[in-house]
Formats: C-alpha cells, structure tokens, sequence
C-alpha cells in the first residue's frame, strides 16, 4: 500500500478508534466528519504550508568576493560605456542629476551618482491587488511567482498544435491565475494577435488582465500616447486617481533599454508617462548571453546589473524614491544555433546571480524562470520549469517572473500549463520554506512516547495529525494514487486532469471584482473594447 494510503487509513483508523465508546459502542455520530472536515477546511494564510512571500535566499552561486568583482565591474562599464540613443528629456534629467553626456552622443554615469542612486532607491514597497489579500511586499528575499511574456502563440495541448493568441486567452488566463494560490500576479502572458491596431491592443490587453484576476497585473505599453488613455480606466476602476495613486494594483513591465547599452525611445517615452501616472516601473533588461549580451555567464550579469542601475537612475532623476523592481533579465542563446533556451541550466544560474546582485544593493529584485524549451506540458518541461523556477526561489528572488504557463522559450503559452505549474510552484515553495528547527520540531519527546509507549509508529499520532496540513504541500492535479487506485480511475495522467480542471474553471469563474456600472462606463467611454461581454459571462445586453 503507498504511503499516503497508509497514512489516510490510520488517520481513519484513529477517528474511528475516538468514536468508539467502551464496548465499542459509537459515540454520537458525526464527530469523526467535523474531525475530517477540520483538516480538510482552508487554512488561514499564516498557517499554510507555502504562500506569497516566503523567505529564500539559501542558494548563492556568487561568493560575496565575486559579488564585490562583479559590482566593480558594473561601475566600471557604466562610467567608461555608458548608453547610446537616450532621447532628449532623459539626457535632461540624467545629466541634472550628475551624468555626463559626451561628443560621442553617448550617457555615462559617474560611480559617485551611481551609489547615491542605489541610497536613495524605493525599496520595501507593496504592489498592490485590487484585492488587498493579494497585495506583495517586496522586501527582502520574499519570493513571489508570477507569469509574464510576450507570446505570440496559444498552445492547444488537445491538438498539439499552436495558434495565434486572442484577446479572449488572455482573460483567460488572468481568471484561472485568480484561483491559482501558488501564482501571486499576472502580467501578462501573451499578446492579442486579433488586434493590430497598438493603441486598442495595449487598452485592450490592460482590461482583459484586470477584469480578469484582482491580484496585481503588470503590461506594456506600445507608445507615450497609449498611457494616458490606460491611467483613464485604471484611475476609473479604482475609484478616483487619489485612489490608484494610494494603491497602484498595476505595474508597468517596461525594456527601456535596447541591449547592448542603448536606451529605447519609445519605453522611455512610456516610462516618463508611467512615473507621471503613478504606475510602478519594472526596469527590465533582457539581453541574450551570447547574442546581445556577453556569452560569458558573470559577463551577462554584469551588463544586465548596468543597464538596470542606468535605468534606476533614470526613474530617480523623473521622481526620487519611486517605486521601481531591478528587472535583470538576461536570458541564453544556444550557442549552437543562437536561438534562446529559456529552459537551460545557464539560465537558472544567470537568474539566481541576478538575485544576489538585487540583494547586495538590497534593491526588489524581479527576473525570468520558467520559461521551458519544450512546446508542450511534457517531462521535457516539467524538468526545465522545475530546476530553473525552484532555484530562483531558493535565491530569494522577490519576483519571479515567466514561472507558470510558458513553453517554447517564450513563443507559446498554455493554460492546461498554468495549471499544472501551480503544483509544480507549490513544490518550490516548499522548498525556499525549508525545515524549521525548534524544541517542539525536534521530536523528541514524540520519539520517546512513540518508541517508548507504542505502537511503534506516527501514523495518527498527535503531532502527525497537527502538522498535516501545515507542514506539508499536497498537489491539486498531480498524482500520487497507488497503482491500483489509477487502474481504477482510469489511468488519468496529470494533462488530462488539468484539461478537465481548465474546461472547469473557464466554464464558472468569471470575476466580479469589478462592478458591472464601472464596466459598463467604461465600456461607453472606451467603445473599442473588444472583449465580448458574452466571454466574460454576462449577458449581451
């Protein structure tokens, strides 16, 4: 018999034992079901065994001498290299505050402006949910998973076949990913390739995401132009612009940098509207080790470290001391065909080093892990996100972003994944739990009791029945049947579980964070709305 089949019928043993007077007699009926209905209740956040923000920062691939070596070498490229293509309002605000911009149209950046910069840099501050329950403080080496990409495909695991991504697959998305516990944001995933025009595209992509999950959201904007109408529904949907400004529950995924060393004008243009609007930045730096970043791994650390400092001091040159997430995004080439390998164990190194580089300046950290090769929910992936996502999380990295629901190195993205990836989560946040040593978890008065007075074991014992839930992660769809009670079931695998727990989920939840007078101002504001209100549950009129 396996083990947790064991354990359940002593667990069941033990009630039945409880509600037996002498004699055997049954005491009154139904104590043994509330028992049962006790463990099995939802447990309060703070007794859960994995949650939003636990504590990582056990594995460290940088000594502290190497994390010193790698800070020198950042100053050192910042002041002699520094950024080409900056446009006019960020040399403005760049050089006012002690950059120097040079004959060769190029900013570079004092090491003494630098370090003030890191000083003076928002850090311990909340991204907000629409739901305060999903609020994130990003302190620390509190770790929190998330999705995020750009991809252009939706994977259709029944077909094994990708499509182009719709606006619909992305609310989609967002609604399983609010009842998803082990996934604490949406950015979002994919982008809408049944809406060319970039303004309805960025509109559209903002209001699928928040209609969608009332945790935090995060998007891009194409153009300056396109915030403006964005704040106008956010500020609507929060209740006022003091409101947003007060509890911002959307943040702003921005590449104001074009690797290697040059800024991108129109992200920039998007980031000063953004620091105006009252969105928090994520100053994200994505180079490719070996392609638009050094092949050497510590080489790709160092310029992604650069280009996220010149980015801070951007934002804190526009408004000290706003929030900003350090986005070191540096991802990998396979070198023997230059395409990206978002799966491969550089990128779980590269990732965890970014980490570290976000705690030595004690900065909120935010990069990619997750990203499989694989183009399907397959062993092949399970490995990839498993390695790549937990080592993140053992490095204490704040935000974890590309963790659930992402295949073939960002160009396809599947819901059955996210899913399935909300298990594979919960695993790694056990792991950054790690093992709490105290007098009581030590045992060893239950080792005496247990060898001492019997019965030998401690299947329902005492503590064993306390420490049930709060100890240990139990999967949603993963299997741990006993061959016999899989032949029994069917011999269902975990895909076919979670395409049944996704037809399940879309077929039901439809979120009502926001009420249906603010969406339908909205909607008479913003007629180009494309979501049909037929895919978000209500009816058509």
């Amino acid at each position: 018999m396996a083990t947790s089949a064991l354990a359940t019928d002593v667990v069941q043993n033990t009630d039945a034992t409880e509600d037996a007077g002498a004699g055997g007699r049954s005491r009154r009926a139904g104590g043994r079901e509330a028992r049962r209905a006790i463990r099995s209740a939802p447990l309060a956040e703070d007794v859960r065994p994995v949650r939003a923000g636990m504590e990582g920062g056990r594995y460290k691939p940088l000594t502290d001498a190497e994390l010193d070596r790698v800070h020198e070498a950042v100053l050192t490229v910042l002041e002699t290299v520094g950024f080409a293509n900056a446009i006019p309002s960020c040399i403005e605000a760049c050089t006012r505050v002690g950059a120097i911009y040079g004959d060769d149209k190029r900013i570079r950046f004092p090491r003494e402006l630098i370090l003030h910069t890191i000083k003076i840099a928002a850090r311990n501050f909340t991204l907000h949910g629409q739901d305060p329950k999903h609020d994130m403080v990003v302190q620390g080496k509190r770790v929190h998973y998330g999705t995020a990409g750009a991809a252009v495909h939706l994977v259709d695991v029944e077909k094994r076949e990708y499509r182009e991504s719709l606006l619909q697959d992305i609310y989609d998305a967002a609604r399983l990913v609010e009842g998803l516990d082990n996934i604490h944001f949406f950015q979002r995933p994919m982008v809408p390739r049944d809406i060319p025009d970039p303004l309805d595209m960025d509109l559209n992509t903002l209001y699928a995401c928040v209609m969608g999950t009332s945790k935090h959201v995060g998007t891009s904007f194409t153009v300056r132009e396109n915030v403006g109408p964005a704040l106008e529904m956010l500020y609507a949907i929060a209740g006022g612009e003091e409101n947003f400004r007060a509890r911002p529950f959307v943040s702003n995924s921005n590449c104001f940098v074009v690797p290697p060393m040059k800024y991108a004008e129109d992200a920039c243009g998007v980031l000063e509207e953004c620091v105006k609007g009252g969105i928090p930045i994520l100053l994200l730096s994505a180079g490719q080790a070996g392609a638009t970043a050094p092949a050497a791994v510590a080489g790709a650390v160092v310029q992604a470290v650069a280009e996220v400092l010149a980015g801070l001091v951007y934002v804190n040159a526009l408004k000290p001391g706003y929030p900003a997430i350090f986005g070191t995004w540096p991802f990998v080439s396979d070198l023997r065909t230059g395409a990206m390998s978002g799966g491969s164990p550089e990128q779980s190194v590269l990732t965890a080093a970014c980490a570290q580089m976000a705690h030595y300046y004690d900065l909120p950290g935010g990069s990619a892990a997750g990203m499989a090769d694989s183009k399907l929910p397959d062993i092949q992936s399970g490995f990839e996100k498993g390695i790549t996502d937990v080592m993140a999380g053992l490095s204490g990295l704040n935000l974890v972003y590309e963790s659930a629901g992402m295949h073939a190195s960002l160009l396809g993205f599947c819901l059955e994944s996210l899913i399935i990836d909300n298990d594979m989560i919960g695993y790694c946040l056990r792991a950054v739990r790690g093992i709490e040593v105290t007098d009581e978890s030590l045992s060893v008065a239950t080792i005496s009791d247990v060898c001492l007075n019997g019965p030998g074991h401690y299947l329902g014992n005492e503590q064993t029945l306390k420490l049930m839930q709060t100890e240990y992660f139990y999967p949603a769809v993963g299997d741990r049947f006993s061959p016999k009670e899989w032949n029994e079931k069917g011999k269902p695998d975990i895909l076919q579980r979670a395409i049944a727990e996704k037809k399940k989920v879309l077929a039901s939840r439809f979120p009502r964070h926001v009420p249906k007078a603010i969406d339908d101002r909205l909607r008479a504001r913003f007629p180009n709305i494309h979501l049909p209100r037929s895919g978000m549950g209500w009816s058509a009129a």
